[in-house]
Parts: C-alpha cells; sequence; structure tokens
C-alpha cells in the first residue's frame, strides 16, 4: 500500500535539488518566449520615456493583445509573449503617450500615438517613430482604424510587406526603395513623406503649446470627428489625401519657421516640401523584370502582377515593331522575371493591352509582333508552341482577352475585327467565333480593343476605331447589339451593380468624330492610325478624354459622359470593391490618375454624386508617372500604374539616336492602400476578397 506524504521544502533544499538536477544533466532553464522584441519608441529623433508599448496580432478578426511594456528613462522597451504567431497573421507595435525627450520637462503628451507594422517575423531591435508610423499608416489604410488592424490574410501580409520600402523598421530611418534613384530625386515622394512626418512630430514634441489641436484641426476629415493623437491624424490623412492639404502644409512654417539669418526650417525629417501638394499621396516607382512600355496588367492569387511588355530593354523600340515579352511583379514591385528579357517564349512577342489571369494562375497574353495568343504558367514556363497559337497564321494584331466565371478564355483580334473562344480555357480547343463584317458580333466591330463579362454573362466589347460598344451573350454571340458612347473607347469596367464604365481616349466631341474619321480613311489606305491616335491624345488636358456610364440595360446613366480635368486622356476604367472607379491617362509627359465617385454613393466623399472626380482637380501625380495603358488594384488596395511610353518623337520614324530607346515607359507607379481591394485574380465583375 502506497502512502501519500506533502513533502517541504526549503529555499536551501529546492537549491540543493536544482545543482543535483543539473549535475544530472536536466534542463532548467525558464520556458523561452515565442516572440521577443526589444526597442526604442522615438520623436523628434530623441526618445520617449514613459511611453506604453503594446504588441498585437492582426488577422480577420479583431486583433490581439500579446504583450505590454512602458519605455525607460531613455524611451527603451522590451517585449516577449510565450504565443507563436501563426503564419497569417500580421505583428504590430503601438506606442502611446509618454514625454519626447528633446522638449524634456513638458510632461506627458496623450496626443502621442506611433505604429510599426513589423509582419509575421519582426526584426529586433525595433524603432517606433514618426516615420515608421507614416509607413504603417499609408500601406496599411484600407485596413487599419485607430489602433486596430484587420483584415483578410493576403491583403494584411502584402501591406506589412509594403512598409519596408519607405522605412527601416530596425532603425527608424529611410527604407531602400524610397531613396533608391528611381524615386529619391525623380518625384516628389520623399519630401512628401519627411514632411508628414515632421507635422506628426511637431504634435509628438509640442514644439508649439497648441500643436496638436492646431495639427487635429487641419486634418478633421470632411465626414467624422477630429482626430485625437497622431496615429489617427495619420489615418485622417491617409483616407482623405485630397481634402485641403493646403492646410497641412501651411503648418510646416508655423510650426518649423526659418529662424532669423539661417535658410533652413529646424526640422527632424529632411527633404521638406517647399510647395503644397495636390494630394498627400506617396507613389513608388518599380522596374526590372524586363519591364518596357507595360500594356494590361492582372493578378494572381497570390498578388504578384503580371504584365505584357510593348518592347523589350535595349531595343530601339517602334511602333512599327512591338517585340516585348512578359514581366511578373511581387507584391512589394520585387521582379520576378529575368532583368533583361523578362519571360520569353510561346509566341510571346509584343504585349498589348490583351491580358488574363485564369482560375490556375496561368497568364494569356495577346500580341502584336506575334500575332498570337501566348500563355504562361505561374513559374514563367510557356503553355503554349514556340509561335504561340495563331490559328495557322489567321490572326491579326491581338487585343483584349479575359477569363470568366465559368472558365472560358475570349480574346479580340484589332486589326482583322476577330472573336477568340477557348470554351473551358482549353488550349487546344479555341476558335475564331468571326471576323470582319461578315456576321455578327464581328460585324458590330470597329478595331474591338477590351472586353468584359456582366453578371448576366453577357459580353461588351468597346471599339477603339468607333463611337459605340458591342454588346452579346455569351451563349449566342451572334444576338450582337450597339450602345452609343464617346469615340475611340478603350478601357471598361463592369461595377457590381452591373453598369458599364466606358474610357473614351478621344472624348464625346465632334474632335473625336473627326480623328476616329481620319483613323478608318488611314486604315483603309493601309496606314497605321497609332500616331494618329497617340499624338492627338499626347495633346489632349484636362476633359478633352471622357468616361461614359451605361446602366445594365445599355441606357446611358444621367449625367454622362463624365468629363473631369483628371481625364485628359483615359484609357483604363477599373472598379475597386467600393464601386468607386479609378482611370489611368495616355496623354502629356506626366499623365494623372484620377478617381471617380461611382453608382454607390454612399462610398463618395458627403455631398458627391456619381462620377464626380474624388481625386484632385488634375488628378493624382507624382511617383514618375508617364503615358499610361493599364491600371490595376490589388487586395492591399494598392494602385497600379502602368507607364507605356515616354517619348512619342521616339515611336514613330527615324528618332533621335541618343534618344532612340526611349520610346518604351519606364517602370509601373503604385500608390499604396488608396483603393478598397478586390479579389485576385480578377475573373468577371470586381469583387472585395
Amino acid at each position: 500500500m502506497f502512502r501519500v506524504r506533502t513533502l517541504f521544502i526549503n529555499t536551501a533544499q529546492m537549491v540543493a535539488m536544482l545543482v543535483t538536477l543539473g549535475a544530472l544533466g536536466f534542463a532548467c532553464s525558464p520556458a523561452k518566449a515565442a516572440i521577443r522584441i526589444e526597442g526604442q519608441v522615438q520623436a523628434g529623433g530623441g526618445g520617449i520615456a514613459n511611453s506604453s508599448v503594446t504588441l498585437w496580432a492582426a488577422s480577420a478578426g479583431e486583433p490581439k493583445q500579446l504583450a505590454q511594456a512602458r519605455t525607460n528613462g531613455d524611451g527603451h522597451f522590451e517585449l516577449t509573449s510565450t504565443e507563436t504567431p501563426a503564419a497569417n497573421v500580421i505583428l504590430y507595435v503601438v506606442a502611446k503617450g509618454g514625454e519626447a525627450l528633446v522638449n524634456r520637462g513638458a510632461g506627458d503628451n496623450p496626443a502621442i500615438a506611433m505604429l510599426s507594422v513589423l509582419g509575421n517575423s519582426p526584426p529586433s531591435p525595433v524603432v517606433i517613430n514618426e516615420m515608421t508610423t507614416v509607413a504603417s499608416v499609408w500601406t496599411n489604410n484600407q485596413f487599419i482604424d485607430g489602433t486596430a488592424i484587420k483584415g483578410h490574410a493576403l491583403g494584411l501580409k502584402i501591406a506589412a510587406g509594403n512598409v519596408p520600402s519607405f522605412v527601416d523598421l530596425q532603425t527608424g530611418g529611410w527604407g531602400p526603395i524610397i531613396q533608391d534613384p528611381l524615386n529619391s530625386g525623380q518625384t516628389p515622394t520623399l519630401a512628401n513623406f519627411a514632411t508628414l512626418s515632421d507635422l506628426l512630430s511637431a504634435c509628438a514634441t509640442l514644439v508649439k503649446p497648441d500643436a496638436c489641436s492646431r495639427l487635429f484641426a487641419a486634418v478633421t476629415p470632411p465626414k467624422g470627428t477630429a482626430p485625437t493623437d497622431t496615429l489617427t491624424a495619420a489615418q485622417a490623412i491617409a483616407r482623405y489625401p485630397w481634402y485641403h492639404p493646403e492646410r497641412l502644409f501651411r503648418l510646416l512654417n508655423e510650426f518649423y519657421t526659418v529662424p532669423a539669418g539661417r535658410t533652413m526650417r529646424p526640422v527632424p525629417f529632411m527633404p521638406y516640401l517647399s510647395f503644397p501638394p495636390s494630394a498627400w499621396v506617396l507613389p513608388l516607382k518599380f522596374d526590372g523584370g524586363g519591364y518596357r512600355a507595360g500594356g494590361k496588367a492582372m493578378f494572381d492569387s497570390e498578388g504578384n502582377l503580371w504584365v505584357g511588355d510593348n518592347f523589350t530593354i535595349g531595343w530601339q523600340g517602334r511602333d512599327n515593331l512591338w517585340q516585348g515579352n512578359a514581366t511578373k511583379f511581387s507584391p512589394n514591385g520585387t521582379a520576378i522575371s529575368p532583368i533583361t528579357t523578362g519571360f520569353a517564349g510561346g509566341g510571346m512577342q509584343g504585349g498589348t493591352f490583351g491580358l488574363a489571369v485564369d482560375a490556375s494562375d496561368n497568364a494569356w497574353f495577346g500580341t502584336y509582333g506575334g500575332k498570337s495568343i501566348a500563355v504562361f504558367d505561374k513559374s514563367g514556363k510557356p503553355l503554349t508552341p514556340p509561335e504561340g497559337i495563331t490559328f495557322n497564321g489567321k490572326l491579326g494584331l491581338m487585343q483584349g482577352i479575359i477569363a470568366t466565371p465559368n472558365g472560358d478564355v475570349w480574346a479580340l483580334g484589332v486589326s482583322k475585327d476577330q472573336l477568340l473562344h477557348f470554351p473551358k480555357g482549353d488550349l487546344n480547343n479555341g476558335q475564331i467565333v468571326c471576323e470582319g463584317r461578315e456576321k455578327e458580333p464581328c460585324k458590330s466591330f470597329l478595331g474591338p480593343f477590351h472586353l468584359g463579362i456582366d453578371q448576366q454573362d453577357r459580353i461588351w466589347v468597346t471599339n477603339g476605331a468607333g463611337g459605340h460598344v458591342t454588346r452579346f451573350p455569351a451563349s449566342d454571340p451572334s444576338k450582337a447589339e450597339k450602345f452609343s458612347t464617346g469615340w475611340s473607347g478603350s478601357g471598361l469596367g463592369i461595377d457590381s451593380q452591373g453598369n458599364v464604365w466606358v474610357t473614351n481616349r478621344l472624348g464625346s466631341s465632334m474632335r473625336g468624330e473627326l480623328l476616329v474619321a481620319d483613323i478608318l480613311a488611314r486604315a483603309e489606305l493601309g496606314g497605321s492610325p497609332d500616331e494618329v491616335v497617340t499624338r492627338a491624345m499626347f495633346k489632349q488636358r484636362g476633359g478633352d478624354g471622357s468616361v461614359t456610364l451605361l446602366r445594365p440595360d445599355g441606357s446611358e446613366y444621367p449625367g454622362s459622359p463624365f468629363k473631369g480635368g483628371g481625364l485628359p486622356g483615359p484609357w483604363a476604367a477599373t472598379i475597386d470593391g467600393n464601386d468607386n472607379v479609378w482611370i489611368s491617362n495616355f496623354a502629356g509627359t506626366n499623365s494623372p490618375i484620377t478617381q471617380l465617385c461611382g453608382v454607390r454613393t454612399e462610398n463618395c466623399p458627403p455631398g458627391m454624386k456619381t462620377g464626380d472626380q474624388i481625386s484632385p482637380p488634375g488628378g493624382y501625380v507624382g511617383g514618375g508617372l508617364q503615358m499610361q495603358t493599364d491600371l490595376a488594384i490589388g487586395p492591399a488596395g494598392d494602385v497600379w500604374v502602368m507607364n507605356n511610353w515616354q517619348d512619342i518623337d521616339s515611336c514613330f520614324g527615324v528618332p533621335d539616336e541618343a534618344l532612340s530607346t526611349r520610346c518604351g515607359g519606364q517602370g509601373v507607379t503604385v500608390f499604396f492602400g488608396m483603393a478598397k481591394p478586390v479579389r485576385a485574380p480578377q475573373i468577371g465583375p470586381a469583387r472585395q476578397p
């Protein structure tokens, strides 16, 4: 029989037992923390003492608090948590309150709130300061509300992955992309970023006793309440970057007046802006992977971006020969495809506005140089023969391609008025449905350019050489109908209500009609109409182009066509998750992008109606924008813009030798967190993830 006894062990006995166990080889160390983060909270370049620092885990649900600590006298802290974050969790730290040591004696400042979004595997040490706050808020704009960050896993991962492009989380200083040669001296983004950081710092360090109240008044949004700390102030600016940006800019001089006898402001971050911006946007430019003169762009299921290129790097690319390949970027802008050639083969020769990513993440391209359809798998391996799909040489110049919800793929040939159909996306079972003027729907085509499928399985087609769109049921293409729009339609977007947004490159006036007549005449004589269109669009100014909105029944929406100052040469119409519409422009040397209020006006600023321009009067600018074709919205709400051409005179005839490789546009420009995210790949009308 066993006897149970209670043991009383004093301290000396415990030590003796531990020594004995150690001698026998037993491990006696305490449990190791799954997460350990050391760092410092800063403001104005100095530490923040007695600030409360909280570690959070973000996912689809409400954020979970993992650890909390308070900074010491110089702003340092240590956080530990025994929880191991799941792969789909993003970690972030928020610092609130405390005393900025650059203004020692000012006491606790409850308006201090700083943020660093760290990703799934946090670095150590970590700095939380004004710059990490700006970088984290702008990239996570679609997922943050106060101190809470939540959203779908892919979107959170992408947003966190873009923070290091702006800021080094371990030092709180500049990240590598914002200060690279494409961004640092070529665009105002660096100065926008530093100025925003300076203005948040003015409140955090109390450069003026009323600095915080003045900051909050300047950035109070058009709807909702005034911010109460630096973190909610940053969010107000990021959500409404176009709303009276001059109010905030004026504070730069009021907070950091140039001292007598000096020439520069005593700001903590440089460079600062000399002029007020049109909007507080932070676009960055990315290049590589063979990108040159990108046309259509599509995201795959992992948030990677595919682009078809007009030209190949190093070529004296001109409009008479398109020989470009395919480029693929990761969600943080890193090129995945080979640096100079991109992905080649499979008949890929001269990408156009024809690209679709299907449900298997295969990328389908229409080409000009190859007069073919080329298809790549997700790794960049060609799935089509070396010459591509040509239907024994019967194809002409190819343009729009879409994958539909039932798995079919449809494509357009612009030069021969062709319609192609691949049932269930079968590469070996495609057919030319029609071509030319003999039967419908091709009989109703005039340079078919792009297409989309609505919620009733009807396909809508824009016509680059006409003033109408063509519609037909996917089940019976012969039942074609035509609906009037503006002139030279290119892009087309279908919102969640089934309304169709059409970009009219040459506008809705008689001028556009005469230009289209000239295009048709040149085509009849065997000439290329491209130079007429591109040179005309290059000269256009805001309002020369237009956007037509058609209801599902084909009737025109009240107020359509829309002619805002941000529509000099509209090309693509992309719908975001709020049903607002984003427009790219091919016009002038540095074209803007433009955001229009959609049919769900509850998602627009107060007082706006459908078709009104949300973006500044001249659109959003910066980031190295050139003449654009497509604009795509990613799973984190990032707006990616394809720079297509840059020097018109290098695209035709015999150009100046020194500029002979500058026809094709350089790089993609990304505006972070500005649009309501959509599901990727986008098959059918846009939907939220």
